[in-house]
């Protein structure tokens, strides 16, 4: 792929969350059963598309090196307990990689909150995922909508994040997701402060390069979704069809969100 397709690129990055048999209700919409994920990776497999790491398509649009044939991602956030039992060896099987984006206070051990909205991961599992060459990334630390929050505790946020797992795994992320999708200038830019070299949005869209590296989007994988669609998304066909609702609902709710965070600061700066 010469550097002038590179630039014109678009790449499929799927976004799950839980891969399990009998989610709960918390989990369940964005949640897929372990058959559907098994079936939607033999599909890639099938399509002959190249499942690559966050850190691998970043590094690439950053240095102009070219992707390999049919790229795409397939990214995991939260840290569900499923992706180690259910996902893991039907990635293996294919020889495929993959990035779960964990928030470390939802995972069970020495820095549990308490806040994980169903069975999640444990570090001796992250470490295996490691070890199998899944790209472990941040999602935060108690998973907050981070556009919303003060600067001391964005940072916090972060760089807690951030030093936890390299702390757990020897070896810092280098890739980020925002929960919920959420982020602004302000915390794009604490982002890469932080160090992390890139991120992931959502957006329901394909990633492409002039995206930059800290808004990248991802398109929503869920329980609801059947073969023939995932066949879609991974081919990038009728994607803006797809998630026309998805889309409504976002850009009213981020107004709703920059309202809330206007009259924040108002309150702040009142005497």
């Amino acid at each position: 792929m010469t550097e002038a397709h590179q630039a014109d690129a678009r790449v499929p990055v799927l976004m799950y969350h839980a891969v399990a048999a009998d989610p709960n209700d918390a989990t369940r919409v964005l949640s897929v059963s372990p058959e559907a994920f098994a079936e939607q990776m033999a599909l890639i497999a099938g399509r002959g598309l190249t499942p690559i790491g966050t850190a691998d398509l970043a590094a690439a649009w950053r240095s102009g090196r070219p992707l390999p044939k049919r790229p795409v991602l397939v990214t995991f956030d939260d840290g569900y307990e499923g992706v180690h039992r259910h996902a893991l060896p039907v990635l293996a099987k294919h020889g495929f990689t993959a990035t779960v984006f964990v928030s470390t206070g939802w995972l069970r051990g020495p820095y549990d909150t308490g806040g994980g909205l169903d069975t999640m991961l444990d570090w001796d599992q992250v470490r295996d995922l490691a070890g199998e060459g899944v790209e472990i990334g941040g999602h935060s630390h108690t998973h907050p909508q981070l556009d919303q929050l003060g600067d001391e505790r964005l940072r916090y946020e972060l760089i807690h994040c951030k030093e936890i797992i390299a702390d757990q795994l020897g070896t810092a992320p280098v890739s980020f997701a925002y929960p919920y999708g959420y982020s602004d200038r302000r915390v794009r830019e604490a982002v890469r402060e932080t160090g992390y070299a890139q991120a992931l949005a959502v957006g329901n869209g394909l990633a492409r390069r002039r995206q930059g590296p800290y808004a990248l989007r991802r398109v929503t994988v869920r329980r609801s979704t059947g073969l023939d669609e995932f066949e879609r998304l991974v081919e990038g066909r009728a994607i803006t069809r797809t998630f026309a609702r998805d889309r409504t609902l976002t850009k009213g709710y981020a107004l709703v969100r920059r309202t809330r965070r206007l009259r924040a600061r108002a309150f702040l700066k009142s005497p």
